[in-house]
């Protein structure tokens, strides 16, 4: 076993680092890192810099002889690396204010993850984890690769379905608040309890039984509503149709509420962008004040206010599946890998978000087997846009992306869908080249050359 332990963590300029280099810290005696490489692009230098030196003081504040490295040359970073992490976004925040800002505009949800947002997310991302695949595929062929870059399936299915990297492993955090939040409802702790989790990455149910076998889903069914119910900090919390619940006897992941009560949770989406904009301003300005926390030379812990961003529990669950991987643990956590037959309704090589045995050999999928009509139906039509949204990305095919909007429950169909994709296309421009053709098509058309889109745009981002 190898005692000196290289990572590489592409967007290493997150505010999430420190989280990391906690996770890495707590496990130190398990997980034996010798150097750590923090890899950014020319636009996040800044951040590269500072989240650089506070993560070698949080070494620095302990015993172990561990060097964190800066670099903007991401060979450099991933040359002999054992694993690589991502956490990075193209285009920053401002990429996340246009995904969300422009469907708004036209009465549609914008969400990071979910619906047109989402989706153009993955067309700016999926061009960037190919190269870093061909990157890897030289420079560490060895390695084990841990995306947490958002939408965290899709990324992970393109990784490993089309580009062939199968020492991949997709995270979330979703699933992390559920086992953290839930078992007090019911008088519990997570120890105490047995989860099985099936899905989509954003898109999973789960069963809970307690240490005799006993199911106790539907306990925790009537508390899901509660303010620990186990929904993220990022979603506002519409209350969810208890008999529903009760009837698929199922917990709903938090993302649901975005499609089981799509209206109320749209006109709340409407409500807040009307009084003062998008969630994806209000993390801009909450990653501004955590920045000039980290400068604090003083500082050598990650601190509290870290909690405040949606993210949290990613980069532990990221230390905790590495720790695994290398040391065989044989444990389990929630995945995105895979299928090889644990949801009988999805095809064998679609990546899914199971519960999964966490070792040496990667993540193996604990089957689920069979979903009923309800799930199903979901599952598919879900899988199916994530298809159609990594063939466009990868592609540039204009049609194909319309196919992605046009089966996307969260999209309105018809003139806005092809308005809404026009816009987003022309608006992240730079960070598609992979639609060059059609975005100077659309450009020659005046589409968002004079449109109250980049209007609002240039007015919001001065």
């Amino acid at each position: 076993m190898k005692k000196h332990i290289k990572i590489a963590t592409i967007g290493g300029g997150s505010s999430y680092t420190p989280e990391l280099m906690e996770g890495f810290i707590k496990r130190y005696n398990e997980l034996p890192i010798s150097e750590i490489w923090l890899v950014d692009i020319e636009e996040g230098k800044e951040k590269l810099e500072i989240v650089g030196k506070l993560s070698q003081r949080m070494w620095d504040a302990t015993p172990y002889n561990v060097k964190v490295f800066t670099t903007l040359d991401r060979k450099e970073a991933l040359k002999d690396a054992d694993f690589v992490t991502t956490q990075f976004r193209v285009g920053l925040l401002d990429a996340r204010i246009k995904d969300e800002r422009i469907p708004l505009l036209h009465g549609m949800l914008g969400q990071e993850t979910n619906g047109a947002g989402g989706m153009f997310k993955a067309f700016r991302t999926i061009p960037v984890i190919k190269e870093i695949i061909e990157d890897m595929k030289v420079l560490c062929p060895h390695a084990w690769l841990i995306n947490f870059t958002n939408p965290s399936g899709i990324i992970t299915e393109a990784v490993i379905k089309h580009f062939g990297w199968k020492k991949c492993i997709g995270l979330c955090n979703v699933p992390v608040i559920s086992m953290k939040d839930e078992p007090e409802n019911i008088g519990k702790q997570t120890e105490e309890l047995n989860y099985k989790f099936a899905g989509l990455n954003h898109f999973h149910w789960h069963k809970v039984y307690d240490k005799n076998g006993k199911e106790v889903t539907d306990e925790l069914i009537k508390h899901i509503n509660d303010k620990k119910g186990g929904t993220p900090g990022n979603i506002h919390q519409a209350e969810f149709p208890l008999e529903l619940l009760h009837s698929i006897n199922l917990l709903p992941c938090g993302y649901h509420r975005y499609y089981y009560m799509e209206k109320e949770m749209l006109e709340h989406s409407l409500e807040e962008f009307k009084k003062g904009g998008t969630r994806a301003e209000q993390m801009k300005e909450v990653e501004a004040s955590l920045f000039e926390i980290y400068k604090n030379p003083d500082l050598s812990k990650k601190p509290e206010e870290l909690q405040k961003r949606g993210g949290v529990y990613y980069s532990d669950a990221a230390c905790e599946c590495i720790s695994a991987i290398y040391n065989d643990k044989g444990i389990q956590m929630v995945a995105s890998t895979q299928n090889n037959g644990s949801i009988t309704c999805l095809d064998e090589d679609s990546i899914v978000e199971v519960t999964s045995t966490i070792s040496s050999k990667g993540a193996e999928p604990i089957a689920w087997g069979d979903m009923d009509s309800f799930e199903k139906g979901w599952l598919q039509v879900m899988k199916a846009m994530e298809e159609c949204t990594i063939n466009a990305a990868l592609s540039g095919d204009y049609g194909m992306a319309l196919q992605a909007f046009t089966i996307n429950p969260l999209v309105k169909n018809g003139v806005k869908a092809n308005q809404v994709l026009d816009e987003l296309l022309v608006a992240h421009e730079k960070y598609l080249p992979q639609f060059k053709e059609k975005i100077n098509e659309l450009k020659l058309q005046g589409v968002g050359s004079k449109d109250h889109v980049v209007m609002e745009l240039m007015k919001n981002n001065k």
